[in-house]
């Protein structure tokens, strides 16, 4: 009995299913780029209407999103919090993105300088120093020289990071004295000194060395 209602069942369900399925295949439906008869101009995909904003691109705050201020003019203060998050990030993308030109420490010694490229200017220079922060957020967007802009690799929030991170760069080799603390400029001067040449051993000297280096090969 079982068999006979599974035979007989068979074939009315596989047509169910077979005419769901058409109907989703046939159903109305403008694929993209295809001539449509529905709007005058033939065309079926249609135009933004004019002044058109997609959801989270309004971006009004002109020193946020381009780095310039009221005035057109590019602003001189990073327009985010400076948080120890941001700095990381900013590290993380300059390393990755920056680094192969400008090195890692901003003197403009990357790998790709060392192979031959153009070297950029160094951003300890005094007149990097001294540059706007939406001048390098710009330069990051739109490229300058033979720099590429990188608009599509690193969002904007990205490149202020590594604006934040070249700041930090050069204050680290700018910065006063009496800004450190105590512990770190002792920590600082014992670095220096390690780091200097030791004086060459009493009653030899370098010229009377290589004197004698020179009298023992003849």
């Amino acid at each position: 009995m079982r068999r006979l209602l599974f035979l007989a069942g068979g074939p009315v369900l596989a047509l169910a299913l077979s005419g769901c399925r058409n109907d989703m295949h046939h159903q109305a439906k403008i694929k993209p780029f295809r001539e449509s008869k529905f709007f005058a101009d033939g065309a079926s995909a249609r135009a933004l209407p004019e002044g058109t904003v997609a959801r989270g691109f309004l971006r009004e705050d002109s020193a946020l999103w381009r780095g310039h201020g009221p005035d057109g003019k590019f602003v001189e203060q990073i327009p985010v919090p400076l948080t120890r998050a941001l700095l990381l990030r900013g590290q993380e993308r300059f390393n990755v993105f920056c680094s192969p030109c400008h090195g890692r420490t901003g003197q403009g010694q990357g790998m790709i300088v060392q192979r031959g490229f153009k070297r950029p200017t160094s951003f300890h220079a005094d007149r990097l120093r001294a540059e706007r922060a939406g001048y390098f957020f710009d330069v990051i967007t739109n490229g300058f020289g033979q720099m590429s802009g990188y608009a599509v690799q690193v969002t904007p929030e990205d490149r202020w990071a590594v604006v934040a991170w070249i700041r930090t760069l050069q204050a680290s080799q700018h910065m006063p004295g009496d800004f450190l603390e105590k512990g770190d400029r002792e920590h600082l001067d014992t670095a220096a000194l390690a780091s200097q040449p030791e004086p060459a051993a009493s009653g030899h000297s370098p010229s009377k060395k290589s004197s004698l280096s020179s009298s023992e090969t003849k």
